[in-house]
């Protein structure tokens, strides 16, 4: 656990919670004498606040090919994962909008075309091969999809080279494009659940990362000697 963790601490968290399962599975049903992932503490999860600003988010943009920059809109306008993104086939693209089954949570939407939105989409026709609905949206050169591994390499060229523009160190992940679409969206909570596809209102609060403008105590001035 304790060597998982110097890797990411999260990542150990739900690999034991894996295991754990597993071995009650079969305790259950005498396979195993007993669960030793029990007693076993987790690493204390400390919830991320990174958010990308507008600033960043273009810088990046503007170094990535058409496959990041898609990728990039339909996670930001969309609020999706990385996974889903990847796996969106051409047949998802409806009339209505586009079609997403998040993996992480099996909530069904449809997202809603906004110009922005099919702007992003006709970019990705002058790659991908829309007229086939089992294409993936994200294709490749051989005509495939992108691996996980082959699509961060691409993503974080572009962002190294935006760093080099801004002239810091971007330390933002693309999941965290998903927290900007989250934040940046206009409502309460419960619109920004509805938004999200999220089924509780407290797992949006995680996503929600930009910081508010909130009001301040208006008083007047303390009168003094020198106050003319």
């Amino acid at each position: 656990m304790d060597r998982r963790g110097l890797q990411s601490k999260t990542q150990a968290n739900h690999e034991m919670s894996s295991m754990s399962r597993v071995f009650r599975w079969g305790f259950e049903r005498g396979m195993v004498k007993g669960n030793p992932c029990q007693g076993v503490s987790k690493f204390k999860a400390v919830a991320r606040g990174r958010y990308i600003t507008d600033a960043e988010y273009e810088a990046i943009y503007k170094e990535a090919d058409d496959v990041v920059r898609t990728a990039m809109e339909i996670a930001y306008l969309c609020a999706a994962r990385l996974a889903d993104v990847l796996g969106m086939q051409w047949r998802q693209v409806t009339p209505e909008g586009i079609f997403i089954q998040q993996g992480k949570n099996n909530v069904s939407q449809i997202k809603q075309w906004t110009e922005r939105l099919k702007q992003a989409f006709e970019l990705a026709k002058t790659f991908s091969n829309s007229g086939n609905p089992g294409a993936f949206v994200l294709m490749g050169s051989h005509g495939s999809g992108f691996s996980k591994r082959g699509f961060s390499h691409r993503w974080e060229e572009a962002r190294h080279k935006a760093s080099v523009k801004l002239g810091y160190v971007l330390d933002c992940t693309f999941h965290d494009l998903k927290a900007k679409g989250i934040s940046d969206y206009e409502g309460s909570s419960r619109d920004k659940q509805l938004f999200s596809g999220h089924k509780t209102e407290s797992q949006v609060l995680i996503y929600d990362r930009k910081t508010k403008v909130s009001p301040t105590l208006d008083k007047p001035p303390i009168e003094t000697k020198n106050s003319k």
